[in-house]
């Protein structure tokens, strides 16, 4: 038993290096969930402060209406069909890189849900807050930037960990467009070994110890914060 894992476990990651697969494919991963992080929260923080908006003056009527059919489509479909349409349909006619295609898409898929996360945020804040921020002659922006989303990170941050983590495991659907990366990577090694077991359980054993690492993480923020809100 344990030298038929010994010879499984060399054969799928020792022989050709095929380890290197799983770090390349690793490093893919991690990128798009970064950048597509970012993308997510630039577009999930202005729609909330849109419809945030539009719900106490009524105002940027147009807005918030094409930010409701933003919200209804993304959150509405699957995050694969969107990466599909976005890689093969919209940019059909255009070369793109693949990890850029990838980011573009979880980015929108994460700001939709983003969004719904820091519009509760943002009503959870007192709207005496913004009134005082106004009257002390700070901008609408102003008052966002220093006295509103202090507040915010703070009361959404273990849902939007929750939303990173979930992001996090929705890229391994990348390879539907051939991109490299980890769960690619174990196909790949599935392909030229004909094992798939141990490919598959390192797949899984990256994601889980990804989703460990980001957890503890976001639980040291999250007593720093408590400690500094004292």
């Amino acid at each position: 038993m344990f030298e038929e894992l010994k010879s499984q476990f060399i054969l799928n990651f020792i022989t050709d290096n095929r380890w290197l697969l799983l770090i390349n494919g690793l490093a893919v991963t991690l990128k798009i969930t970064f950048f597509a992080v970012i993308l997510g929260f630039i577009l999930g923080f202005g729609v909330a402060v849109v419809r945030n908006i539009y719900d106490n003056t009524k105002k940027l009527k147009f807005l918030n209406f094409l930010c409701n059919i933003y919200l209804t489509v993304i959150r509405g479909t699957p995050v694969v069909v969107q990466l599909l349409i976005i890689y093969f349909v919209i940019f059909s006619s255009v070369r793109i890189d693949k990890s850029f295609a990838a980011i573009l898409t979880f980015g929108i898929n994460s700001g939709a849900y983003q969004a719904e996360i820091f519009r509760s945020g943002i009503n959870s804040v007192p709207k005496g807050q913004m009134e005082a921020g106004r009257s002390l002659g700070f901008s609408y922006p102003q008052t966002m930037i220093n006295i509103i989303m202090p507040q915010v990170i703070k009361n959404v941050l273990p849902t939007l960990a929750n939303e990173f983590i979930v992001l996090m495991k929705e890229t391994s659907v990348a390879s539907y467009i051939a991109l490299d990366d980890l769960t690619k990577a174990g196909d790949v090694i599935r392909s030229k070994t004909y094992s798939a077991m141990m490919p598959f359980l390192a797949v899984a054993l990256l994601y889980l110890i990804m989703v460990m690492l980001f957890s503890y993480l976001v639980k040291l923020l999250e007593r720093r914060l408590a400690r500094s809100g004292r």
